[in-house]
């Protein structure tokens, strides 16, 4: 071991066979191969750990990977013979897109009123986006936090100085954003003794698929198969959205048996459970509940924040001051990027070593989300928002009363809306196939809800061909 050993070994794929020989290795790699033997982790002389690290393989060849252009036909086989079932698609190739628009590789346009689930906020090959990560990317794409990153600081300051933050965490994604929140609320109550804390969440409500933000999704046919004894994540209880005796009763059976309430995470508008509106007098017994116990009030602003409901967060609506929210999605115009925001003493709960992330706040991230900050102030997105969304609202709720025994409820805010599926014989995924025939892309929310998440950009003209290619699809579907 001391010396290093000479070895030579095949690996067989149902691919190629590659053979690797004259490989030298340090006696670190033949203790990872010889790990299922206890004789592994003897200890080893003081000389044996001083050995090179290094290895070197000759005679590897790799296969290089397909070219995009050639992939127009084949790009469904490839998904089949490669990538993991875990979604449904429908069955479109994209190629390109420009503004709201969409093209796929057989050369039909689709206007976009999903804009990558309510991410793409500027729309697609928006200049000023593409302008700010190619800058970046020619400069200097990631550097890790172990050092001072400018865009990232900029990015910080302009959430906390739009908003009632006072500092920023920074991670990838919605789901990521909500399980640093999760560990602030737990932190938070071990500080306060809290030794079984309970975060409470409504029902039908989405906060991500990592487990402890899937057991916060209050909804059992996402828990399935993923609990352990029947049980998901200890420390979450649930209530009904909306409803401020059940808020009540679920406060109260949180702080007994020893237990202690940690916080109350709401949506203040329920995306994915079916374009639910939050309640201001709910939203107030929420905070108010959480001041009586010292609790944190926490609000996943994922889908909801970033302009979409017409304030820059969906909290603003419903007239409540968070503790702490989370943001991703449009943040980065569809770069992947997430925050939590917190305030107070959320703010400061954590501290060096508490909680982390490798990408999270990268500069080519946060050069995106400065980029979108940026043109949302140049632009009166917000004015556009509360614009184009009363006339998708007006629209869409005509067209509902046109159609009376298949279309229900319009509701939401801004830029995201919903109108119900009420025929019996027809679902909202059927909806959107008709309306991705008329050229519309659209995606349910919910068991019978049909969303609307255009990009924040989206203009008068282009809200009217939205209205007029859904109404086609509902009349394809009376017929």
């Amino acid at each position: 071991l001391q010396r290093g050993v000479i070895i030579s070994f095949r690996l067989r794929s149902k691919h190629q066979t590659q053979v690797y020989n004259t490989m030298k290795l340090s006696s670190i790699a033949l203790l990872a191969i010889a790990g299922t033997s206890a004789s592994a982790f003897a200890p080893v002389s003081r000389s044996a750990t001083t050995t090179a690290l290094h290895a070197t393989i000759e005679n590897t060849k790799l296969v290089p990977p397909k070219k995009i252009e050639d992939l127009a036909t084949t790009t469904a086989d490839l998904y089949a013979q490669n990538v993991q079932t875990t979604y449904g698609r429908y069955p479109l190739t994209v190629e390109s897109g420009e503004g709201c628009w969409l093209k796929t590789t057989d050369g039909k346009k689709y206007l976009d009123c999903v804009s990558g689930i309510a991410t793409c906020a500027l729309g697609h090959a928006n200049p000023a986006l593409n302008a700010a990560v190619k800058k970046q990317m020619e400069t200097m794409h990631h550097v890790s936090n172990l050092y001072f990153i400018p865009a990232q600081a900029a990015l910080a300051n302009w959430l906390c100085e739009n908003s009632n933050a006072d500092k920023v965490f920074f991670c990838n994604s919605g789901a990521e954003a909500n399980e640093a929140a999760i560990k602030v609320a737990r932190r938070h109550a071990s500080n306060r003794g809290i030794t079984k804390p309970v975060i409470i969440t409504a029902e039908q409500s989405f906060h991500g698929r990592t487990l402890a933000a899937l057991t916060a999704t209050a909804q059992p046919k996402y828990h399935k198969g993923f609990g352990y004894d029947g049980k998901m994540v200890p420390g979450f209880d649930y209530c009904k959205y909306n409803d401020i005796e059940s808020l009540e009763a679920a406060v109260k059976r949180a702080t007994s048996d020893g237990q202690g309430l940690a916080a109350i995470m709401m949506e203040p508008l329920q995306g994915e459970g079916g374009i639910i509106p939050g309640d201001a007098a709910f939203f107030k017994k929420a905070r108010e509940l959480c001041d009586e116990h010292g609790a944190l009030l926490m609000c996943d602003e994922v889908q909801a924040g970033m302009g979409r409901t017409g304030t820059l967060w969906g909290h603003e609506q419903v007239g409540v001051i968070p503790d702490v929210f989370t943001s991703a999605k449009a943040l980065g115009g569809g770069v992947p990027i997430g925050a939590m925001m917190a305030r107070g003493e959320a703010a400061t709960t954590f501290g060096p070593g508490d909680h982390a992330s490798t990408y999270g706040g990268n500069p080519l991230a946060c050069a995106a989300g400065l980029a979108v900050a940026q043109y949302m102030c140049d632009h009166n997105i917000l004015d556009n928002v509360k614009a184009r969304g009363e006339q998708l609202e007006a629209g869409l709720t005509k067209i509902a009363e046109k159609y009376p025994t298949i279309l229900g409820q319009v509701r939401g805010r801004g830029l995201l809306r919903g109108v119900e599926v009420i025929a019996e014989d027809i679902v909202p995924g059927d909806i959107v196939g008709a309306a991705m025939q008329e050229g519309l892309l659209l995606v349910p929310a919910g068991y019978n809800v049909v969303r609307f998440v255009p990009p924040l950009i989206i203009s008068e003209d282009e809200i009217n061909t939205a209205l007029e290619r859904f109404e086609a699809a509902v009349k394809a579907k009376a017929n």
